[in-house]
This record gives structure tokens, C-alpha cells and sequence, in this order.
């Protein structure tokens, strides 16, 4: 039997409604200037002051420019590598520690998990953290220097440990009399049940690991190591694009740069926001699907 929707509720329903289109389009918004800016043509965009709803015109020729700036497809493929092998690496260790701290029968596991709380508040600082891996380590030119020292973010470990405590024991228990170790218990049995904790620590890794750049300024002199953010900033911040507009006549030389830079963004941005349909629906899934119910 449905139920009628009274005069103040199809109201409520109206605002909440108009309020959420708004968010959508304030958030949405700056990212279809972008696009739009970066297809427009160069001379008209250069010179345009307001909101951009369409191109004006239609050129892919600060694409062009962009994919055929070397340092733009070496800056891709160290961001690729650095992400697959970091976040593989970030979510290995991490789900091992999470594990651990969830079971039960740990010696000084209370203690072990104050000290990595502690974490969350204080540091070593960036000087230590420099003399470590630069002068202790020798890590200056190794990719080493921007996956180890972020191996376990202890926010995601404490994510996953209270996803892996939500697992019923008699699954556990259930695995041990069949004979399995731990982990036996921890791929076939904790990890299948704790999916969604999982996909949105992975995703937290990859963004994370993505938009890095700090690590990379600090530890890395050689370009050929530069992820592709900090190819980024030297294009975006130091406005570094004289070599992407050789044979370029002068006057359109800034309008062509403009146009680079919203490019150069797209070209950066939507990779990474692709991952996010994949794994949306992992969000919205319980912790426990298929699992016994206590």
C-alpha cells in the first residue's frame, strides 16, 4: 500500500533535491571549464572573461602538443609504475598489520596498536625523515624513496582492522578445524568478506600515490624518475611552456600555452577518475554479504 506524501514532505523533497543539483553543479563546473577551455580555440579562449558553458571553436591541438612533449609520456609512465607497485605494496602490508591487529589471542596488541595511534598525531618531522632515506638509506634517484616510507598509512590500517574484527569468528574457526593457517584464513575467508573496506583502501592508495609530488621534489634529480605531477608543476606553476610551443608564431604563443595548461590538466585528472565507477560499487555493499550472521 503506498503511502501519500504530505504537502511539507513533497517540499522537503523539492529543496533537497534543488540543493543537491546545486552541489553537483558547483562541484562539477570547474572541471567542464577545463575540458571545455581545453578544446576551445587558442586566439578566443585566450581572450574570453565569464562563464563557459560550450568550446568556442573546436581544436585537439594543445592535445597534440601535450602528447608530443616527451616529458608528459615519461612523467605517465613513472605515475603508473609508481602507482601499480606502491599501492600493490601499500595494500600487501597494510592488510597483513590489519590482520594481526584484529585477532584476538596477540601478545601486546594494546600496546602495539597505542603506539601506532600515536602516529596519527606526531611525526618524525621532514629532516629526519630526509636524513633517513637520503643520507642512511642512499635512496636520492631510487624509486624506493617514494614507495617505503609510505608503505602503511595508519588511518587505512585502522580502516581495515575494524572491517577484519567485523568478520564473525566462527568463519575462523570453521577454516582452523578444515585445516587452514592464517593465511589461509586471511586471503580465502577475511579478505573475500571485507571487500568494500578493501576497494576503498586501494582507492585511497592509488589517489594518494597519484597526486604525490612531494616526495618526488625532494628525493629525485634525475627527470626521467619525475612522476607526472611534478612534470605538472613545472609546467603549471613555473609556467614552463616555451618548449611546448616551439614553432609557434609569437603572437600566439600565450593563447597556445593557455590552452596547454587546461589540457594538461584533463590529461592528468581523468585517468584517475575513471577508477572511480569500478569501484563505487564496493561503497555501498555491507561488510558481511553471504557471511553467518551471529
Amino acid at each position: 500500500m503506498s503511502i501519500r506524501k504530505s504537502t511539507s514532505d513533497r517540499i522537503f523533497d523539492v529543496i533537497n533535491a534543488l540543493l543537491l543539483i546545486g552541489v553537483v553543479i558547483i562541484t562539477l563546473y570547474p572541471l567542464l571549464y577545463v575540458g571545455f577551455a581545453s578544446v576551445s580555440d587558442p586566439a578566443r579562449i585566450s581572450a574570453w572573461r565569464g562563464i563557459l558553458w560550450y568550446p568556442l571553436g573546436f581544436t585537439t591541438k594543445a592535445y597534440q602538443v601535450v602528447f608530443q612533449n616527451p616529458f608528459i609520456l615519461i612523467g605517465y609512465r613513472n605515475t603508473l609504475f609508481y602507482v601499480i607497485v606502491g599501492t600493490a605494496a601499500n595494500m600487501l602490508m597494510t592488510t597483513l598489520g590489519a590482520y594481526t591487529l584484529s585477532r584476538q589471542n596477540v601478545m601486546w596488541k594494546r600496546p602495539i596498536s597505542l603506539l601506532i595511534v600515536f602516529t596519527l598525531f606526531f611525526s618524525g618531522g621532514l629532516i629526519p625523515s630526509f636524513l633517513l632515506v637520503a643520507k642512511t638509506l642512499d635512496w636520492i634517484d631510487n624509486p624506493l624513496a617514494v614507495i617505503v616510507p609510505g608503505l602503511i598509512n595508519t588511518f587505512n590500517l585502522l580502516v581495515l582492522r575494524t572491517a577484519f574484527e567485523a568478520v564473525p569468528p566462527s568463519l575462523e574457526e570453521a577454516a582452523r578445524i578444515d585445516g587452514a593457517n592464517d593465511f589461509t584464513i586471511l586471503f580465502r575467508v577475511i579478505v573475500p568478506l571485507s571487500l568494500p573496506s578493501i576497494a576503498v583502501v586501494t582507492l585511497f592508495y592509488a589517489v594518494g600515490h597519484w597526486n604525490a609530488f612531494f616526495s618526488a621534489l625532494i628525493y629525485f634529480r634525475n627527470v626521467e624518475l619525475f612522476p607526472l605531477q611534478l612534470i605538472l608543476r613545472q609546467i603549471l606553476i613555473t609556467n614552463d611552456t616555451q618548449n611546448m610551443t616551439a614553432g609557434t608564431s609569437s603572437g600566439d604563443v600565450e593563447a597556445i600555452a593557455t590552452t596547454i595548461k587546461y589540457a594538461i590538466i584533463i590529461v592528468a585528472t581523468v585517468p584517475i577518475l575513471c577508477i572511480y565507477p569500478f569501484l563505487q560499487r564496493y561503497f555501498v555493499k555491507g561488510v558481511l554479504v553471504g557471511g553467518v550472521k551471529e
